[in-house]
């Protein structure tokens, strides 16, 4: 069973024609295919110094860039920790069209809940479309594995990591799991002769259940510090697809 849903909504603009368009393609079962599209339809996007880019911000942090390309160009290039669900993972996918730049998700994961907007550049004027606030839920009884980047300095030695889970009451976030992927997957920082890196750590949770609901953070203790990376919501219970902006 596939259901189609249909939401369209206004672009903020500078003296263009330029419209926004955001489908959504929901295919029940361990897949969900979200499908964007943005269509530039004017006459500025001829100019081939027109490119076009795909933004997402987490609840409480700024935005990240995921994803850019030139007007007319085929290629792309990618930003951030998205860089690997692009290459590597292939769990993201754009694709560039004459009047349109269109980014889909083969898999979502808990980690895709946020605000994603698309926007246009040019030399004189930016076109940024209203933000569309993407909901990612997962049923009971299934499994998902929660990441947690942390931006640390390079150091020797041992460290430890914790996961805390936070619900939508009002006790404190309590200690969950200790000691988990101590390793993680580091990256270290593209300025030359910078000592900081950013590692993402993973915990797996099986068979979950309502009362696993909430947001999860991990915590990295290295180099004679603690460092707390960003959370993910993790909401179990019948999808909720997206909540437009006002």
């Amino acid at each position: 069973i596939v259901t189609l849903l249909s939401l369209f909504f206004n672009v903020l603009r500078h003296s263009t024609n330029t419209t926004g368009r955001l489908k959504f393609y929901f295919h029940v079962g361990n897949v969900m295919l979200h499908k964007y599209y943005l269509h530039l339809r004017s006459s500025t996007t001829k100019d081939v110094s027109n490119f076009v880019l795909w933004l997402k911000q987490t609840f409480g942090q700024k935005p990240l860039l995921m994803a850019s390309s030139y007007h007319y160009s085929q290629e792309s290039s990618y930003f951030n920790n998205f860089i690997k669900d692009f290459n590597r993972t292939k769990r993201l996918r754009v694709k560039r069209a004459e009047d349109s730049f269109n980014l889909t998700f083969i898999e979502t994961e808990p980690g895709d809940s946020a605000t994603y907007y698309c926007a246009a550049l040019k030399i004189n004027e930016i076109i940024i479309a209203e933000g569309t606030v993407l909901i990612v839920k997962v049923q009971p009884g299934e499994s998902v594995t929660l990441n947690c980047t942390v931006s640390t300095e390079t150091c020797e030695g041992e460290h430890s990591v914790y996961w805390f889970r936070h619900d939508s009451g009002e006790s404190p976030p309590g200690i969950i799991y200790t000691n988990g992927d101590r390793s993680g997957q580091c990256m270290k920082s593209p300025e030359s002769g910078s000592p900081t890196q950013s590692c993402v750590y993973n915990l797996p949770k099986r068979n979950l259940s309502l009362s696993d609901t909430g947001t999860y953070y991990c915590a990295v203790a290295s180099c004679g510090e603690i460092l707390f990376g960003n959370g993910t919501k993790l909401d179990v219970g019948v999808f909720q697809l997206l909540k437009q902006l006002p």
